[in-house]
């Protein structure tokens, strides 16, 4: 993937959606930098995320740190694969901030995944201990329950990936 202008990816999706599988193919290009938040998270706060209130204070606070540094990437001509859940209107207006401010192109990669399906991948990544964090069903289904697919009208480019 190499792109004529520097780009901002987000990714959407469920948990276990495969957004970080995409999120890895689309950083394959040197041009382009891979940010992965629970590999951030993980290392900043071990330990410290077991619940979603947990979840939502370390998050906005690796937002914050994050936001002036991936507009500069941006700024310098580099594109940026944000591998961050782009699930909720408000995270995405977030991320458009940062594409808008550092005047570049957003593109929004959706996997339209069904619950049951994630559920499965879910419990194979979960039982291979390939990942930073490992949900149950219980956590899944709370965490989907905040889930909002993207709108067109939100001003995102939707690149929707069906499986």
């Amino acid at each position: 993937m190499t792109d004529i202008k520097p780009t901002l990816h987000l990714v959407c999706g469920k948990i276990a959606a495969g957004k970080s599988t995409l999120a890895r193919e689309l950083s394959i290009d040197p041009k382009v930098i891979l940010i992965n938040e629970d590999t951030w998270l993980s290392r900043l706060y071990p330990e410290e995320i077991n619940t979603i209130p947990d979840y939502v204070r370390c998050s906005g606070r690796l937002r914050s740190i994050m936001e002036d540094h991936l507009q500069q990437l941006l700024q310098a001509g580099v594109s940026v694969v944000l591998d961050f859940p782009a699930n909720t209107p408000d995270i995405r207006a977030w991320m458009l901030g940062i594409a808008t401010r550092a005047k570049v192109e957003n593109k929004l990669h959706y996997l339209d995944v069904s619950n049951d399906q994630c559920k499965e991948r879910l419990h194979a990544r979960n039982a291979s201990g390939s990942h930073e964090f490992a949900p149950s069903d219980e956590e899944f289904d709370v965490i989907t329950s905040y889930f909002v697919p993207p709108q067109k009208d939100e001003g995102l480019n939707i690149i929707l990936h069906v499986q």
